[in-house]
């Protein structure tokens, strides 16, 4: 079995690429979404410094219906809602897969995890690659070598903090910094980050992962 995560240009049209367009410095996670036919019912957060701007924006979209604020903060947006706007569940499928949450989706693109066998990641690729799609493959794990090692949740720190610059030297980004993108508080975030280490040194050096 192979993880894998992609980052993929959103079809155009979407009510998620408008929004995030719109507000190119927010991160906009679905968390969970249900699709029924032509609609779909969407729980969704966002990460942002313009909350209301944000909210309004999605109240006087066409694509979106009933949305209702569930948690506000100065840099985070709870909601849920509806929309008409069911593309992107149609995309996602079309290779195969159904959506693993949360989708991430900053400035356009939007980011997910699939896990299928080598046959059915080839066949997405193969897929992107025809289709002229615009993506980047960020992670790919073969399960072979490294079932279990890491939680979908360490996967996610590290998968961030290669993304935002937190492992280069210097670093490019702070430990608040990658907490705030994937929606933690700071000290959480460190320690998945440390036993994620661990995990990957000592499988690295012993080839056993470390019991935690």
């Amino acid at each position: 079995m192979i993880d894998a995560r992609f980052r993929i240009r959103l079809p155009p049209d979407l009510y998620i690429a408008d929004l995030s367009e719109a507000f190119p410095d927010a991160t906009f996670r679905l968390l969970s979404g249900v699709r029924s036919g032509a609609t779909a019912t969407e729980l969704g957060e966002v990460l942002t410094r313009t909350p209301g701007s944000i909210a309004a924006a999605f109240r006087e979209h066409g694509a979106v219906d009933a949305y209702e604020v569930l948690e506000r903060t100065d840099d985070r947006l709870l909601a849920t809602y509806e929309t008409t706007d069911v593309d992107l569940y149609a995309f996602v499928e079309s290779g195969g897969f159904p959506p693993e949450f949360p989708i991430e989706v900053r400035n356009g693109f939007y980011e997910f995890d699939i896990t299928g066998t080598r046959e059915e990641f080839d066949q997405l690729r193969n897929a992107l690659e025809s289709s002229g799609t615009e993506y980047e493959l960020l992670s790919k794990v073969d399960k072979k070598r490294s079932d279990r090692l890491l939680t979908r949740r360490q996967e996610e720190l590290l998968a961030a903090g290669l993304r935002e610059g937190y492992f280069e030297v210097p670093r490019e980004c702070t430990l608040a910094d990658l907490a705030d993108v994937v929606g933690v508080d700071k000290s959480t975030a460190s320690g998945i980050v440390r036993r994620a280490q661990a995990r990957l040194i000592a499988w690295y050096l012993t080839d056993v992962a470390a019991n935690s």
